[in-house]
């Protein structure tokens, strides 16, 4: 048995590359099919990701209850720049969840679309009719991920929260910012982003493999909270194992020593970073330091508070373009601290090709962040900027083999917006 197995899936597999092999741009997910029910950052940046790679994504969108992005300025073209971005590639549909048969329609289309993605507090999208468990029921192969702030169990489970909010109680923030002075408020939703979108896509993709596996799917929960805490884990570990606690602005990535930003003459930023021995080096040969290199060598916070300051002085002598200019010479892990514009601008992101034209629904392209994740056998798939709501309604139904009196009657009752 085991043998004949093996031949089986060796004479797939040389098909299946020969398939490819006929189309070699094939994106890597373009055989996903995804239900996607989430609003604002966590859940679209997810689904914008996998559409990038070529996942077909359907926006199950309220009609009565608008995405919260769509608000949110600045506009091109009448449209959230925002909205635009991380709603680029998916079709929308405008479904209200709350109005009887609205769930019969969601069960159609996971025949064919058997992932679904949601970012509801857990129970509300049992209490619609299109819980994991009822949907499974239907269809045994569904993948169903859940992002929410706390996870399906545990006593917050049912809390409202913010990006904040997860920082705070996962214990990242108690060792963030500097001694004695209040937590920083950070630029970026990280735990929306890193803890929220990053870990549904790994937990999706890897339900996928196991799927591809035993043939049945999972519902994968994903706790914004728990990726954060997760994250924690080198300063988790020296605390659990070596009951050493972090503090703010005592270790080596948090202020304790010389790893810091650093103020230029002309009020700008330097990053210094040169933690190990041959980058410490070419640092304090480029600063002037290299006769204090043994003071900066030691690791006990006076040493390294007399160190800093030497920096501190040093840098301040000159302007951010003059240390830059000095630092391309030396290969130091010294890097100047960008705008935001001065990134975008910069070689390195161009020939990256991370600044993509997209198209819109209104015929002009608009410039967004395109996507990070290169694959030597595709380019990423970009259709056009974030639908209009319901735009591509009837078109979905129509997909799902529903009639043209089903759609009419589903528009009558208020179901589609």
């Amino acid at each position: 048995f085991d043998v004949l197995r093996f031949s089986i899936k060796t004479h797939l597999i040389r098909n299946l590359n020969e398939y490819c092999g006929r189309f070699p741009s094939m994106p890597p997910l373009s055989n996903l099919k995804i239900l996607d029910f989430t609003t604002l950052v966590p859940g679209p940046f997810a689904t914008m990701m996998l559409a990038d790679m070529g996942a077909d994504i359907i926006r199950v969108e309220s009609p009565t209850r608008p995405d919260m992005v769509r608000a949110m300025g600045p506009f091109s073209d009448g449209t959230s720049t925002t909205h635009a971005a991380l709603n680029r590639s998916k079709r929308s549909i405008a479904l209200d969840l709350k109005k009887p048969g609205a769930a019969e329609l969601v069960k159609r289309l996971i025949a064919e679309y058997d992932i679904v993605i949601e970012q509801f507090r857990p129970g509300v999208m049992d209490r619609l009719g299109v819980g994991y468990e009822e949907l499974k029921r239907l269809n045994p192969q569904l993948i169903y991920c859940s992002i929410t702030g706390y996870g399906q169990s545990g006593p917050n489970r049912d809390r409202a929260g913010h990006d904040n909010n997860y920082l705070s109680l996962s214990g990242l923030n108690g060792y963030c910012g500097r001694e004695e002075e209040r937590t920083p408020i950070m630029g970026l939703p990280i735990a929306d982003l890193a803890g929220g979108s990053l870990h549904a896509v790994v937990g999706l993709l890897a339900a996928v493999n196991q799927r591809s596996i035993t043939g049945e799917g999972q519902h994968v929960d994903v706790s914004m909270t728990d990726a954060i805490f997760g994250m924690n884990t080198m300063f988790g570990s020296q605390y659990l194992a070596g009951n050493e606690e972090p503090k703010p602005g005592t270790g080596n990535l948090n202020g304790g020593t010389f790893y810091d930003y650093y103020t230029t003459a002309d009020g700008r930023s330097l990053s210094i970073g040169s933690l190990e021995p041959h980058f410490f080096q070419r640092m304090c040969v480029a600063l002037g330091l290299e006769h204090k290199m043994s003071l900066g060598s030691q690791q006990d916070p006076h040493s390294q508070k007399q160190f800093r300051a030497l920096i501190e002085a040093k840098v301040a002598e000159k302007t951010l373009a003059q240390w830059s200019e000095i630092f391309d010479s030396h290969d130091a892990c010294v890097e100047p601290v960008l705008s935001l514009a001065e990134a975008c601008d910069s070689e390195q992101i161009k020939q990256r090709n991370l600044i993509v034209d997209i198209e819109t629904y209104q015929g002009t392209t608009q410039r967004q962040i395109g996507s990070a994740i290169k694959f030597s056998a595709s380019t990423p798939t970009y259709g056009r900027c974030g639908a209009p709501l319901g735009e591509h309604s009837k078109e979905i139904l129509e997909q799902a083999g529903l009639s043209a009196e089903e759609i009419s009657k589903a528009q009558e009752s208020g179901i589609l917006g």
